[in-house]
């Protein structure tokens, strides 16, 4: 046991079903839970089926109508609520700790997971808050007032990589606009999404949040087809973000869909070269690899890559690959089983067309889910670590001589998502973010999001916004009244 009320309740429980504010069994099938650090399952939690949908459904479908008429403050008040308790809890090191385990990333990224978790409530409350009602005088004679209502239940899909501050990005807004949440976690690494769960229900009526992970064809179909639920918001894959849009398509969901991503890291002539070095290590090896912006193509202009990729590769070979909750581990293992091969053959493909690989000095852990950290320099243009996502600690250097160049790269690859542009001249480094395509730029910076602004994708990257009032308003449909009085 952990010592920690709710990170005991959720392991007691052993059930990925919550429904009505309470853990259930479920009808589907046990799951092993591994820890990627040793590649061993340290329990099982049991999942849900079709009925277990249905009933969830039910309940989110029934707590629609009181739900969506809260008083916006009465929501606001829940929603901070919660991130007063996710912030008690962070303060401990229980839950950070069980991210850590199932995940595999380090401990200090896992804290760091709970504080965003914490602002993402506090920024959607403070934008329900400010919200209120428009009232404009556009027209003479007219007064128009334009109210936000909630779109209806919302299903939520989230991934392992961030398995509780993504759902918070998507469950925070949800509530605040009134949407009841249903809620699906991913299989690898359910207990921490179902913390996050439990805490929220005590702070809800029954109904506004059920949790249910199980197959997608027991437990997503029914709830994309059923006429309560209006919005889905999944985070994943864009193989499977094509899955959901196609179910999504025939009753016109209101979708919001963060997919892959193929992040160019552009460092320009200008760029301080040490400094752009030190960005590229967080943008790339962050979160062990596996996020979705995440530097995938690094294109570096001739006038400083000697010595930014001398800067950058020894910093690579002295990064340490370990146990996540060693402080001095750099890079932990890769939650997905099959991804350390993944990563190989990636490196292979590129090596065996001219690349050359440098790799830390010190060999990875052989147990476990670990993959080499490796730069690939002189990475041909069309290899697929180039080209693809890698979502893993694979970084593919090209020396570029036209910024054309490095642009048309870029674009090549469909993605659309997060960026990179390394400069002194901010002017010019602004003028190069304004052409790529993406959703989002870090020029000089390695972390560019904040739950403060936007952030989606385009094509292949996805659609929709998270964050910032596009967030917010991802969950709400408009109603404009206008009135004119009548003359006596």
């Amino acid at each position: 046991m952990s010592d920690n009320p709710i990170v005991d309740e959720v392991l007691a429980a052993a059930s990925a079903v919550r429904i009505n504010g309470r853990a259930r069994p479920g009808g589907g099938s046990p799951l092993a839970v591994v820890d990627p650090s040793t590649a061993a399952a340290f329990t099982e939690v049991g999942t849900g089926g079709r009925a277990d949908a249905t009933d969830a459904l039910a309940a989110a479908t029934s707590a629609l109508p009181a739900w969506a008429a809260t008083p916006v403050p009465a929501r606001v008040a829940a929603l901070r609520a919660i991130a007063d308790d996710v912030e008690a809890l962070a303060a401990r090191p229980e839950w950070a700790a069980l991210i850590t385990r199932e995940s595999g990333k380090r401990l200090a990224e896992s804290t760091a997971e709970l504080g965003l978790t914490v602002t993402y409530f506090r920024v959607m409350a403070d934008l329900a808050e400010r919200q209120g009602e428009q009232r404009l005088s556009v027209v003479p004679g007219h007064e128009h007032r334009v109210t936000a209502r909630p779109v209806g239940v919302a299903v939520v899909l989230t991934p392992w990589n961030f398995p509780v501050s993504i759902p918070a990005r998507k469950i925070a807004p949800a509530l605040a606009a009134g949407c009841p949440v249903l809620f699906k976690p991913s299989e690898l690494a359910p207990l921490s999404s179902l913390v996050l769960a439990a805490l929220c229900e005590r702070h809800l009526p029954e109904g506004v949040l059920n949790t249910v992970l199980g197959a997608p064809a027991d437990v997503v179909e029914p709830w994309l087809s059923a006429p309560a639920v209006r919005a889905v918001s999944f985070t994943g894959s864009t193989r499977v973000g094509r899955l959901v849009a196609a179910q999504a398509a025939p009753r016109f969901l209101r979708t919001v869909m963060e997919l892959g991503g193929c992040a160019p890291f552009i460092v320009l002539p200008d760029a301080d070269p040490l400094a752009a070095a030190q960005t590229l290590l967080v943008a790339k090896y962050r979160n062990n690899g596996q996020s979705c912006i995440a530097a995938n193509q690094i294109l570096v202009a001739r006038e400083v890559a000697a010595d930014f990729t001398e800067a950058f590769t020894a910093a690579t070979r002295a990064l340490r690959v370990g146990a996540p909750t060693d402080p001095a581990t750099d890079v932990g293992p890769l939650a997905p089983a099959g991804d350390p091969a993944r990563m190989a053959d990636l490196v292979g493909e590129a090596v065996a067309r001219g690349a050359r690989a440098v790799t830390p000095d010190v060999p990875v852990p052989a147990a476990g889910h670990y993959a080499t950290p490796t730069v690939l320099l002189d990475a041909p243009v069309d290899c697929r670590a180039m080209t693809g996502e890698i979502f893993g600690p694979v970084a593919p250097v090209h020396v570029y001589d036209r910024l054309d160049e490095a642009l048309a790269l870029h674009h090549a690859t469909g993605y659309g998502l997060a960026g990179y542009v390394c400069g002194t001249d901010l002017d010019a480094a602004r003028a190069v973010a304004g052409r790529l395509h993406a959703g989002i730029v870090g020029i000089n910076t390695g972390t560019p999001n904040t739950p403060w602004v936007p952030f989606g994708g385009l094509a292949d990257s996805g659609i929709g916004y998270e964050g910032g009032q596009p967030g917010l308003e991802a969950f709400q449909t408009f109603l404009s009244v206008a009135s004119r009085p009548v003359e006596a």
